[in-house]
């Protein structure tokens, strides 16, 4: 049985956030979203050492971890805006890949009915799977949409003789029938994998793929809101799967497997954003950043900041609501605050 606590590093908290026990429900009642780790990485085909992603992005920052971020942007607090706990990490061990996405499958699922939204960090991708199914697990077969930003597709069949891998999650929920193939949308594919033969199956299933030519030519914020309008279609919700790697490794360098010309830091973290504030998301995963192969943090303080992004999105979502109003991003820094503009003649 999977436990609570923190299994690599110290016993941290994202960036200072209440701790909880995930599998006591009374210790996030009140919880907007509840901060799960993955440290697995018995998944990877290439390079290791996703295991220590939850420690370092937890940690990966210059400000005091006091459990506050207000957004320069979005003029809202994600960590004190929102009620956002910390559950440490859900025991996985990487030589038991079918007890491991078995048991962090539980645990998503128990955030998830306690009603809380499951932010999980990895780990490599093949969390995706469990994660994404604990959550449909609760709200439906085939009720959630998938928005996937990786370089690669992830929808290998077999791989080393196992069905359970980093290459294959996305097919593993496509045909447990946890998610529909025509409510997922991926992001940023490039490269040169899959073969034809996973690409004929990925047709067959009515897959939405944005391949960086089709971005390019484009233009992202057209893709992103052709696929906003796919998502919600017969869908209740949206769960958003960030693979680190869908950045150019000159902006993620810690990746297991890093494949040149992918998009850009602002382009990652403006989507993510976008997506939290204009969605209902049910469900967030953030993967594959490898520590032992990042130079300066620079991957981790990226995955750190896609986190913040998130919370930030969704709570300005949630008061926008409220109060029948909008966020405008080309509107001057003071202009949604003029209790903070200077006084006349100052």
């Amino acid at each position: 049985m999977a436990r609570y606590g923190t299994q690599f590093g110290p016993d941290i908290t994202f960036l200072g956030v209440e701790r909880c026990d995930w599998q006591d429900g009374a210790t996030y009642a009140d919880a907007d979203v509840v901060i799960l780790g993955a440290p697995f990485d018995g998944g990877t085909s290439h390079r290791p050492g996703t295991r220590f992603g939850p420690q370092f992005i937890r940690k990966s920052c210059y400000l005091p971890h006091d459990g506050s971020r207000p957004s320069l942007a979005m003029r809202v607090d994600g960590l004190r805006d929102l009620k956002v706990y910390d559950a440490g990490d859900v025991e996985m061990y990487s030589g038991d890949a079918a007890r491991s996405v078995h048991d962090l499958q539980h645990a998503v699922h128990t955030v998830t009915s306690n009603g809380a939204i499951p932010l999980i960090l990895g780990g490599d991708h093949t969390i995706a799977w469990p994660d994404a199914a604990g959550v449909a697990q609760h709200l439906g077969q085939g009720r959630v949409s998938m928005i996937h930003f990786d370089a690669h597709a992830d929808t290998g069949n077999i791989t080393f003789g196992s069905l359970i891998g980093h290459g294959q999650p996305m097919r593993r929920l496509i045909e447990s029938g946890a998610l529909r193939g025509d409510r997922f949308l991926q992001i940023g594919l490039r490269g040169y994998w899959p073969e034809p033969e996973t690409l004929n199956w990925m047709a067959e299933q009515r897959m939405r793929s944005y391949e960086m030519s089709e971005i390019v030519a484009r233009g992202l914020d057209e893709c992103l809101t052709e696929a906003f309008a796919i998502a919600v279609d017969e869908c209740d919700g949206v769960f958003m799967s960030v693979d680190i790697d869908v950045c150019d490794p000159g902006h993620a360098p810690g990746t297991g497997t890093p494949e040149p010309g992918g998009l850009t830091a602002r382009q990652l973290l403006d989507s993510v954003r976008r997506i939290a504030y204009e969605l209902p998301v049910v469900g967030v995963d953030v993967v594959e950043v490898s520590p032992p192969y990042d130079q300066a943090d620079i991957t981790s303080f990226l995955a750190n900041r896609v986190v913040l992004e998130t919370l930030t999105g969704i709570a300005r979502r949630r008061r926008d609501l409220a109060d029948d109003t909008r966020w405008d991003p080309k509107l001057p820094l003071l202009a949604d605050r003029p209790d903070n503009r200077p006084a006349s003649g100052d």
